[in-house]
């Protein structure tokens, strides 16, 4: 190596350090310590970022999984409160296979027996959920599988900005495609997270990125969520069977207990289990088509919490909103506010492409989630928060 470029990569390494130093340090709230991310998983460093805004929020990021750790926002009082559920500390995460407030890919939620073809050829993913391949594979072990579970290179970190960068090799799951994914933060000075998730392939694939963060917008997260008050801009959903599978129909809202097109406290029918579509998901953990049609200004859904008066407001550029109710916690691992984390004390609202729709993009209203060589993947998701 020469003097200039040695001079170059010191340079470069230092400026890392300074960023990593000003958005590294222990949470004004007192519930995260930045040591407590900091290990190796796989042969690489983890850790945790803060991004804040002039109002004080603030949001936790981590490298592992391109995880969001905890939402610090006013409630109705002014007062911070986090509003999702997760660990306190890596170790956890590592040895506790969960979603929480993940960048999942390759494929967020299930394709059908874990098969995609594409130009005639079959490709075999893991099958970890009823035969079918959920959330890229998404295991532990024997060996790490889903984006959820890999360790991310940051690339770029401010003070209200980080961009996170993974590089999935040809084969890697059983997808197909050398694939360069990012996945960007930005705490905006309203109080909302803005996400972008980009990738790039040399070989045909699919991809279909999505947050997975648990809303609990109680202040005490040992509440369940069915208190909540959702609102899902949505006429239509798309079913499953008894697996979890999608069947293929899109089906009118109107008249069950999946109509959220007005606002509707997440309790009051989530156990009307003579409907069909409840006992199958355990409750809700359906993806419902979503009106907005793609335009990211128009608000696809909204969460709400009575007590803390904190809402959240959801805004997409993807066809589709999968929202889980939170029916299989369990109350295995420890929360933040050292609760145990039980049924329904935290619910997704998960922007993508449609359960399988590498398998059923020729059927009508279904999208596409193929990625060709020379096109960028863009999914964009903004969660905006307020109080009422």
């Amino acid at each position: 190596m020469n003097l200039k470029s040695f001079s170059k990569g010191l340079l470069y390494t230092v400026a890392m350090a300074a960023m990593a130093s000003c958005c590294n340090s222990n949470s004004s709230s007192g519930i995260l310590s930045q040591k407590d991310f900091q290990t190796e998983f796989t042969g690489k460093k983890t850790d945790l970022y803060t991004l804040t805004n002039k109002n004080g929020m603030e949001v936790w990021v981590t490298n592992f999984g391109a995880r969001i750790v905890a939402i610090m926002a006013p409630d109705k009082n002014g007062k911070l409160q986090d509003c999702v559920i997760g660990f306190s500390n890596i170790g956890d995460y590592t040895t506790q296979a969960s979603d929480f407030g993940s960048s999942v890919g390759r494929y967020a939620n299930r394709i059908n027996q874990g098969k995609i073809t594409i130009d005639g050829t079959e490709y075999q993913l893991p099958q970890n959920n009823f035969g079918h391949c959920l959330h890229g594979g998404c295991q532990l072990e024997p060996f790490p599988q889903g984006w959820q579970n890999l360790v991310y290179t940051v690339t770029k970190v401010s003070k209200d900005k980080i961009t996170l960068e993974l590089q999935s090799p040809d084969g890697e799951a059983g997808f197909p495609g050398n694939v360069v994914a990012t996945c960007t933060y930005t705490l905006t000075e309203g109080n909302a997270i803005d996400i972008v998730w980009n990738a790039t392939t040399d070989k045909k694939t699919v991809i279909n990125m999505t947050n997975h963060s648990y809303f609990n917008l109680n202040p005490d997260h040992s509440m369940p969520i069915t208190n909540h008050i959702l609102t899902l801009n949505a006429s239509n959903f798309t079913p499953c069977d008894a697996t979890y599978m999608t069947t293929g129909e899109i089906l009118p809202v109107a008249g069950t207990p999946m109509d959220f097109t007005t606002p509707k406290a997440i309790g009051q029918d989530i156990e009307k289990r003579e409907y069909i579509q409840l006992e199958y998901g355990n409750g809700y953990d359906h993806n419902w088509v979503l009106d907005t049609k793609g335009d990211d200004t128009k608000c696809a859904a909204k969460l709400y919490s009575p007590i803390s008066g904190i809402f959240v407001e959801v805004y997409t550029n993807e066809p589709g909103i999968q929202f889980y109710s939170g029916n299989f916690l369990d109350g295995t691992g420890t929360g933040k506010q050292g609760q145990k984390m039980e049924q329904r004390t935290g619910c997704c609202l998960e922007t993508q492409k449609f359960p399988d729709t590498p398998n059923k993009s020729n059927l009508p209203g279904w999208p596409s989630a193929l990625l060709n060589p020379g096109e960028t993947y863009y999914s964009h998701c903004i969660y905006q928060f307020g109080v009422e």
